[in-house]
């Protein structure tokens, strides 16, 4: 298919090339404008539910996260160094 596009755009190659991003522009944009909101809302992606117990940020007494999920709360020591990027990896205990 692609072959025969490039057969059918006219003036050479500087045509072909300029051809070859206009149509890529103009599927871009049929895509972004048109398919995509039509499309999104049959996708599940703003389908959130919520319940009492999955541990919202903020509904602990002193605002931090306390949930189900195991996170570590304001008073638990992070298992990671939050003053550098690039810490070097720990070696396993045995």
């Amino acid at each position: 298919m692609y072959s025969w596009i490039w057969r059918k755009l006219p003036w050479g190659l500087p045509g072909k090339l300029i051809g070859s991003v206009l149509l890529a522009a103009a599927t871009v944009a049929l895509l972004w404008l048109v398919v995509f909101p039509w499309a999104e809302p049959l996708l599940p992606f703003d389908d959130v539910q919520v319940t009492q117990d999955s541990g919202v940020p903020g509904d602990a007494p002193d605002g931090g996260f306390t949930g189900p999920s195991g996170l570590p709360g304001e008073d638990e020591e992070l298992p990671y160094s939050t003053e550098t990027n690039n810490a070097p990896p720990s070696t396993p205990s045995r």
